[in-house]
């Protein structure tokens, strides 16, 4: 578990939930989104904000941190009531939210907001972390498209796989394309291959490798891998990086922390939760 301190020194200043909520839904324009999980305000601790911890996922591993931070917020990209999934406050979630209403502490998520906002979304703090240039969208036709289409000076597979490693302290899963089953000009040339344009999108979303590849993109890059993917990358002559859910989407929670950091004077920690996947 590692931590980053937006603020120095504690204050004595502080905000309500609902405050805090609204400037983060103004700022990512959460409302302009159709998600998989309610983005916001989810569970309601009922007490002044005076010191906030963001996070990647709202696990119980990351509560009992904040807990011990005396925090009265937690913010996070993985909240909880997600489609799909049980009703009943019970088992894990009935202990996670438990320890959020004993404790006082508020829970605020946001998913594909912080996926997709230009300036310190995960896929433009990615971005930036590898040296990549976004120059529009994966699915350019949608109102708020969440992937995006990069290009960086010209590399190697193998040069992109260490700037990769380096930046988020974790070597990704890389998947090089095919060209036996492709059209590529590289198939019929020794010239080496070189990666100029890319297309990315954080954490699960694998499977936009197609529209990666019908966008003209060297590679991709996402968090997750499938057995499905990798036929993907071979056959549709593209590379693709696995780089994992969570370390791809650490540089989003985090910016929005310095930003509520910045906006409200109050003391944010950045507390990361190691997970592999």
């Amino acid at each position: 578990m590692t931590t980053t301190n937006a603020t120095i020194e504690a204050t004595h200043k502080s905000i309500t939930a609902q405050i805090l909520t609204q400037f983060c839904d103004d700022y990512l324009s959460a409302d302009a989104f159709k998600d998989y999980a309610p983005n916001g305000l989810q569970v309601d601790g009922g007490q002044p904000i005076q010191r906030i911890v963001t996070g990647v996922t709202a696990c119980e591993a990351l509560i009992d941190a904040a807990i011990t931070a005396n925090a009265d917020a937690i913010v996070v990209h993985h909240g909880y009531f997600w489609k799909g999934e049980p009703e009943p406050i019970v088992g894990m979630k009935g202990r996670r939210i438990r320890k959020l209403l004993q404790h006082g502490i508020s829970l605020i998520a946001y998913h594909l907001p912080l996926d997709a906002h230009p300036i310190i979304g995960n896929n433009a703090k990615l971005a930036e972390a590898l040296g990549l240039t976004i120059t529009g969208a994966l699915y350019p036709h949608e109102s708020h498209p969440v992937g995006n289409i990069a290009t960086c000076i010209p590399q190697s597979p193998n040069d992109l796989t260490t700037i990769i490693t380096h930046a988020l302290g974790r070597a990704p899963l890389h998947i090089p394309a095919d060209y036996t089953y492709c059209n590529s000009e590289d198939t019929h040339t020794n010239a080496p291959r070189l990666i100029k344009r890319v297309g990315l999108c954080t954490g699960g979303a694998q499977d936009m490798i197609e529209q990666a590849a019908a966008m003209d993109c060297d590679a991709y890059i996402s968090g997750e891998i499938s057995e499905r993917t990798t036929h993907s990358a071979r056959e549709l002559g593209i590379d693709y990086f696995a780089c994992g859910h969570h370390a791809t989407e650490r540089g989003g929670i985090e910016a929005l922390g310095e930003l509520v950091a910045q906006q409200f004077g109050i003391p944010v920690t950045f507390i990361d939760i190691d997970n592999p996947a």
